[in-house]
């Protein structure tokens, strides 16, 4: 690893260690949280978060609920610090997300979810926190140290403690066996080259991400890391909700990046991309039945959670290779900070 590379490259490198120092580290607080679930059975669950832990949260409500069939729902930070919102959460559960653990409006709804009666879990790369000791299970992602101010290590592991939980709560062995070879798969997905979009996005000043399922949380994760580290406007949809309305705007060479899992989904997002291809759009795809989208390399874990989560790590190796080459600097994005105290 040599000395001029950016905080950001160094610790989208450093993800296969940290996933494994997560799942090593906290497997008790893992297991715990998991078994409380259990005991509780909750009816549904919510999660709260902002930015990229909001986009974990996401990919964490589709493998909940295609996992367990409970119903999962993003609750607003501002029901509780601007709106003091009485949810009723009592037998619910909560996942709460945060890398510092001290956003007050996070906290301040952990707060609230607790004393409302839910099982609250809470994802932090930070102990002791303020969100930690709002929640009745605390979990350490165990990410580092993570200068740059995109979050790449600590998506990742809120992602993988989330699926961790689950695993416990389910007593699902497939999803056990999927999540604990994650470092592996993430040491593979880590070296994959897309610079080919380089020449798809060329000189265009907007793009679309699409995915369906967990994918489209990692859709939505690339759109921001987009904006972030490089002022691109990027929006992320499901690849059949951009038919409803945004395909409007894909004109000719518009650039349109497709993330397929192997999943139920796969065949849905590459017809789609293999549509957009065909009216002019320069269109990408992780699948190897695409089309005539330009295909991506991609990891195929043998478990559809994990194969969508492993599609993050060559998307962060491009885009900050693409940040540099525009002469953006991705560890320090214009008006953005490490830690947002919204409340």
């Amino acid at each position: 690893m040599t000395t001029d590379q950016t905080h950001m490259r160094r610790e989208i490198n450093e993800i296969p260690e940290a996933a494994a120092r997560l799942l090593e580290g906290s497997r008790t607080a893992l297991d715990a949280a998991g078994a409380a679930l259990a005991a509780h059975d909750p009816a549904f669950l919510v999660t709260i978060a902002r930015g990229s832990s909001d986009h974990a949260a996401l990919f964490l409500k589709y493998a909940i609920e295609l996992t367990t069939g409970r119903p999962v729902a993003s609750l607003g930070p501002s029901l509780a610090s601007i709106y003091g919102a009485k949810m009723a959460l009592a037998g619910a559960g909560s996942i709460a997300i945060s890398q510092s653990g001290k956003s007050p409006d996070i906290v301040a709804m952990a707060e609230a979810a607790t004393r409302a009666g839910a099982v609250t879990i809470a994802l932090t790369n930070t102990l002791p926190s303020p969100i930690a000791e709002a929640s009745t299970h605390p979990v350490h992602i165990m990410a580092g140290p993570e200068i740059a101010v995109a979050a790449t290590k600590s998506y990742v592991n809120s992602i993988i403690a989330g699926l961790a939980v689950l695993a416990a709560w389910t007593q699902d062995a497939a999803l056990e066996r999927a999540v604990r070879d994650l470092p592996m798969h993430l040491a593979r997905a880590v070296t994959l080259d897309w610079s080919a979009l380089f020449d798809g996005i060329g000189t265009s000043d907007s793009l679309y991400v699409l995915g369906r399922g967990p994918a489209l949380a990692i859709a939505s994760e690339a759109a921001l890391k987009f904006k972030e580290t490089s002022g691109l406007h990027a929006e992320a949809y499901s690849a059949a909700e951009v038919l409803h309305g945004p395909v409007a705007l894909v004109e000719k060479r518009f650039p349109v990046l497709g993330l397929a899992a192997r999943d139920a989904a796969e065949a849905s997002v590459t017809g789609i991309l293999d549509d957009l291809a065909g009216k002019g759009a320069r269109a990408f795809l992780t699948a190897d039945a695409h089309g005539r989208a330009a295909p991506l390399p991609f990891v195929a874990t043998g478990h559809p959670l994990t194969d969508a989560l492993c599609l993050i790590l060559p998307f962060y190796g491009f885009v900050e290779a693409w940040s540099r080459a525009k002469g953006f600097n991705p560890d320090q994005p214009a008006a953005l900070k490490k830690v947002t105290e919204t409340r």
